[in-house]
């Protein structure tokens, strides 16, 4: 699954990211975000206009704004809720 389907509030790990599908330079933002392969991610919210842009991703504690054709290129795995 890619992180743009990725259901709002679920925890998710990237699990691959295609940097080769993303300008050099945003790959680079991405990457000082903490936004690649490992780091747990959530989404928070999305927007209501046109391709749903942008995504409110939490990533550690904070939330950052990226764009949907970054989310395309990363996949992800959703992680299991703590049972209590």
């Amino acid at each position: 699954m890619t992180l743009d389907l990725l259901p709002i509030g679920e925890t998710a790990r990237i699990v691959a990211v295609d940097w080769s599908a993303l300008v050099p330079e945003e790959a680079r933002r991405l990457r000082a975000l903490g936004l690649e392969e490992g780091a747990r991610v959530a989404v928070a919210h999305r927007g209501i206009l046109g391709g749903r842009d942008p995504i409110a991703v939490t990533v550690g504690r904070m939330t950052v704004a990226v764009r949907r054709t970054h989310a395309l290129a990363m996949n992800v795995e959703i992680l299991e809720r703590a049972s209590i």
